[in-house]
């Protein structure tokens, strides 16, 4: 019994640590981005680490390594939680936020998985598209 009460401290104790420094990276504007894993283009090839930078000029997703990807005209169509075939390359607690961007005609797409925590940031980065109205 004592175990289990040590062991939900512990947890409890780290789950405020992680919540803190969140707050704090928040409160600091992110100057260090918001962390993430990426696939380009989407639904293809593998999640690379890297982070997405909001500035005034623009959103930009950086990987750790390669050319950083402009997400000028981004818009968030979709937001889900990872397959269990991707919960494997993944966190399985993270949601996948899939976007276009660009113009119609140097259009692309990614998927940005991101911890719940960063949802938030990320789709005011990346407003999410308007549902169309043409349709029936």
């Amino acid at each position: 019994m004592i175990e289990f009460l040590a062991l939900a401290a512990a947890a409890c104790g780290v789950g405020w640590l992680v919540r803190r420094k969140h707050l704090q990276r928040l409160a600091a504007g992110s100057p260090d981005g918001i962390p993430c894993m990426a696939r380009h283009p989407a639904g293809t090839g593998r999640w690379r680490m890297g982070r997405v930078f909001t500035g005034p000029d623009a959103v930009r997703w950086v990987p750790r390594r390669g050319e950083p990807v402009p997400l000028q005209g981004g818009r968030a169509t979709g937001v889900r939680p990872p397959s269990v075939k991707e919960a494997v390359s993944i966190n399985p607690g993270s949601r996948i936020v899939s976007c276009t961007y660009g113009s119609a005609g140097a259009a692309g797409t990614i998927e940005i998985a991101v911890m719940p925590l960063d949802l938030r940031e990320l789709l005011e980065a990346v407003p999410r598209a308007e549902p169309d109205t043409d349709t029936p």
